[in-house]
């Protein structure tokens, strides 16, 4: 998440999620997996993620490299409380943080990458008075309110994921002046349109990761 720039809204008040669910440790054959994994990317090369993905007897195992999943099972509640496709919460996961706790020079933290502006609007907006900024480290927190600004996106430009993307990239407000200089959402064009070439491959990412883990992880994601 780029920015926090927002135009003002009123979501419905919802209670945010407090308690942490502790973290599933991996299997030992889950780990040997992920090592195997590890092995066959580098001598992969260059190869793109879906064809890798694809690749056949080792598949499952490299798809754990190339195309991670973690914390399914809060994308699943969180897809449903929210009315979201839960591919579209992993894909934006996945192009945020690749499914690690990160803190970014801009201050943005954890997997969905949320600022402090932004988690305060949230928390306002959710309801949830007892958030502390220190909440944004834990996976069910972060994930809760990374999807609570994504519907937020998704119903502002009326359910468009590219402009939803771009804005969840990017901010509202240069989003707005993008298509705003296109002449309309009609005529505007993420490939043309918007300046930024980090936004420009952040949509991209988003559009096709969604297809990627809604085709290969659909039991997993509850499709």
């Amino acid at each position: 998440m780029r920015t926090s720039q927002m135009a003002q809204a009123a979501p419905s008040r919802r209670t945010a999620p407090a308690a942490r669910r502790p973290a599933r440790r991996g299997t030992a054959a889950a780990q040997r997996r992920r090592a195997l994994a590890a092995l066959l990317v580098l001598s992969l090369g260059g190869l793109t993620v879906a064809g890798v993905v694809a690749f056949g007897p080792v598949g499952d195992a490299v798809r754990e490299v190339t195309l991670p999943l973690r914390h399914e099972d809060v994308i699943r509640q969180q897809a449903r409380d929210k009315q979201i496709d839960a591919a579209l919460i992993a894909s934006v996961i996945y192009e945020e943080s690749k499914f690690r706790d990160l803190t970014s020079n801009a201050g943005a933290r954890g997997l969905m990458q949320i600022t402090p502006a932004t988690a305060e609007f949230i928390a306002g907006a959710s309801g949830g008075s007892s958030f502390r900024q220190a909440d944004l480290a834990t996976p069910q927190v972060n994930i809760a309110y990374g999807t609570y600004y994504l519907r937020y996106l998704l119903r502002r430009y009326d359910g468009d994921v590219p402009l939803a993307a771009a804005a969840y990239n990017a901010g509202e407000t240069n989003v707005d002046a993008w298509v705003s200089k296109a002449g309309g959402r009609a005529s505007f064009r993420v490939s043309r349109d918007v300046p930024f070439p980090e936004t420009r491959r952040y949509v991209k990412g988003v559009v096709e990761h969604r297809n990627l883990y809604a085709r290969h992880y659909r039991a997993e994601l509850g499709l």
